[in-house]
């Protein structure tokens, strides 16, 4: 529940801080007196969109903060790690959201910097909003499908099925892609298949190449690397070289050794340098000898590394888009090699994920067809208690002729609020305030099922009065019993039953306006007039007698 509530320059509302306690709470004031800052406040946090029109004038920004007490907060601290939020202290959720003229909006979710998406997808654990059009939802047939799912708990076999129904369809689009694609003409293979034995004749790979483009340069510079190595060479190991004349140096070294042994070490430095001398030298004879390729190597050479340069102005530069483009020709030409067995294996693999998807279709056809019996049976004795003495609900499954992404039924709630009169479509029959009464119920049954622990209620009690808004009243403060509820409403019926009560009043002077939300509940008096007032007159004692007659009664 919301255990606090601050806001800051909304609209005409300068500032309030609001405590609040669980069940049913009453929000109530004359019209137009800006009860509706209360619902955009909650909106605000819950993510909803808002213009910076809502920011008062005079007041650079405007913010919203709460805090939330989760009972079970399992399931919310889990999406707070999937968004990396820290999680809920004590079951208790932080949010607040501000939101500037001149600058993006800031948001803080447990204290750290979040993102309005991030107020969004945590909206759902903790508030539902009933507005307005909220009622005019149940002549939606998908939404109606929706409703019945949420009451008989398909939430995670929905969820599977949708999962395997997007792969199966995935499956079918490739196997009419295939089947629809345009075959290579003969010469189009034969150009397709050339240029991959061309490519492959390369035997492309990093080091293939690497080692390619190394053997041309030296072939390129073979003149220069033949002289100038030539002469390191004969320096090296030639008659007179540096070896030959090292090697004279150390019979005279050895015999220094022998005499002092602290010049035995140097001696063998003296014979590492002849050995590595003569080493290296060698080495420079191999590689000048690598490089004098015979003329018929040298043109092979030169053709490979011609054709390599091809390859990379054809396919993009680098042996990588070479080597991709080579994937691609050699996919292409498979492809084209055995269509029809690529469309019998995908074709084995649809059929085979149709007959998973049917089984769990059927399974959740037999399912919804118990929740719409069940559903049907509880929602009745509220309707009835609502005012439709003889109503009928009936909620009917139509079968689809095929698979479709809600499994293989339509739904449909079929109603007749009076006795001799046949069951038909919601929006055949029912007026504005029926439909009302008819989501109150459906909406108290659903409660037993549904965490969402806040429910906002906007108009709820529309188009009714007398004993039928004391009955709503009564289910409102029912579903008190296990969430907290917030309605904004104008019948003195239904906000007596209430254990909260909010008054929203707007001041106005010649220059200023400004609105204000206090609790009446603490103060009986103070409530009592409020209830005076919904009757018609405050100043009246027989609206005054009506009011506290309401009170005691509540």
């Amino acid at each position: 529940m919301i255990q606090y509530l601050r806001i800051q320059n909304l609209a005409l509302l300068e500032a309030v801080s609001l405590e609040f306690e669980g069940g049913f709470i009453a929000v109530t004031g004359e019209t137009g007196a800006g009860k509706s800052i209360l619902l955009g406040a909650l909106s605000l946090l819950s993510g909803a969109r808002m213009d910076k029109s809502i920011i008062r004038q005079a007041a650079d920004h405007c913010e919203v903060e709460a805090a939330i007490f989760v009972q079970d907060s399992a399931a919310l601290d889990a999406k707070l790690e999937e968004l990396g939020l820290p999680p809920c202290e004590e079951g208790q959720l932080l949010c607040s959201r501000s939101l500037y003229r001149s600058k993006g909006p800031k948001v803080l979710i447990n204290g750290k910097l979040a993102t309005v998406a991030n107020l969004q997808a945590l909206g759902s654990y903790w508030i539902d909003f009933h507005g307005p059009g909220e009622p005019q939802k149940l002549f939606d047939e998908s939404w109606q499908l929706a409703l019945l799912d949420l009451f008989a708990g398909h939430g995670d076999a929905l969820r599977d099925y949708r999962d395997g129904y997007r792969s199966w369809t995935e499956l079918l689009q490739k196997i009419e892609a295939l089947a629809s694609s345009e075959k290579l003409d003969p010469d189009e293979a034969a150009f397709l298949q050339a240029q991959l034995e061309q490519i492959d004749s390369l035997e492309l790979s990093v080091e293939a190449i690497d080692n390619l483009e190394r053997d041309f340069n030296r072939l390129a510079q073979a003149q220069d690397l033949k002289e100038f190595g030539g002469r390191i060479q004969h320096g090296l190991i030639g008659d007179g070289g540096q070896g030959e004349q090292l090697g004279q140096l150390l019979p005279l070294a050895r015999e220094l050794g022998r005499k002092d042994a602290d010049l035995q070490g140097l001696a063998d430095r003296l014979e590492s340098l002849i050995i590595e001398c003569n080493d290296l030298g060698e080495s420079y004879a191999d590689v000048l000898d690598a490089i004098d390729l015979d003329p018929e190597s040298a043109a092979q050479l030169e053709a490979r590394m011609d054709a390599w340069l091809g390859l990379k102005r054809k396919y993009g530069g680098s042996i990588e888009r070479v080597l991709q483009r080579r994937t691609e020709i050699a996919d292409k030409l498979q492809s084209q090699g055995d269509v029809d067995g690529q469309i019998r294996k995908l074709r084995k693999q649809a059929d085979s994920l149709e007959k998973q998807l049917m089984d769990k279709a059927e399974g959740l056809q037999e399912s919804r067809l118990k929740a719409a019996h069940a559903l049907a049976k509880q929602a009745l004795p509220l309707l009835q208690h609502l005012g439709f003495k003889k109503a009928q609900l009936q909620i009917d499954l139509i079968r689809e002729k095929r698979l479709m992404p809600h499994g293989l039924s339509r739904c449909s709630f079929l109603f007749t609020p009076n006795a001799g009169q046949s069951l038909m479509p919601l929006n055949k029959i029912a007026s504005s305030g029926e439909i009302a009464r008819v989501m109150l119920a459906l909406k108290a049954v659903l409660a037993q099922v549904d965490g969402t622990p806040v429910l906002v209620f906007d108009e709820v009690d529309a188009n009714v009065g007398g004993e039928i808004a004391r009955k709503v009243g009564e289910e409102l403060a029912q579903l008190g019993q296990t969430h907290q509820v917030f309605c904004i409403t104008h019948l003195p019926q239904v906000a007596v039953t209430a254990n909260s009560h909010f008054l929203v009043q707007k001041d106005q002077t010649d220059d200023s306006t400004a609105i204000s939300i206090s609790p009446l509940h603490p103060d009986r008096e103070g409530r009592l007039n409020e209830l005076a007032r919904m009757l018609g007159d405050r100043s009246s004692a027989a609206a005054r007698q009506h009011a506290e007659s309401l009170l005691a009664g509540a």
